[in-house]
């Protein structure tokens, strides 16, 4: 019988987007990934590092969520000028915001009907479409 480690996951996932799998990332990664899509702050997650006994700080942090960003491991939501999360669901979808809680949350993709985008300026492509709906 063959026994998988519990970080055997995301170290796979670490490997598999080209980033070095060094003890904090996987510990990142591990709560990250492992389960439920969700959406994070850093400063959310640096707390549940905390809870979960991993050191790490809040700079190295935010360094794995860009690092885990830009190799296509998550994505970055941008509410607002200096507020960031940081979701782990990776298809083209959108998102309430309650500005109540602060709290970021997924919109049925069968909800929001996009019956046209505009052109696109002169040598340039749309990389994607973001839509945050801000509920009160």
């Amino acid at each position: 019988m063959t026994r998988i480690r519990p970080y055997t996951q995301a170290i796979d996932r670490l490997k598999a987007a080209k980033l070095r799998p060094t003890r904090q990332r996987i510990a990142l990664a591990r709560l990250l990934l492992d389960g439920e899509d969700r959406h994070v702050t850093a400063e959310q997650l640096h707390a549940e590092a905390l809870d979960a006994n991993v050191r790490v700080s809040l700079a190295t942090v935010y360094n794995s969520l860009h690092q885990f960003t830009a190799a296509g491991l998550m994505r970055e939501v941008v509410v607002e000028t200096g507020r960031s999360y940081f979701d782990t669901n990776t298809s083209d979808h959108y998102h309430f915001f309650e500005e109540d809680t602060a709290t970021l949350s997924d919109i049925p993709t069968d909800s929001i009907e996009l019956t046209a985008l505009p052109q696109a300026p002169e040598g340039r492509i749309i990389d994607r479409v973001d839509i945050i709906v801000r509920l009160k």
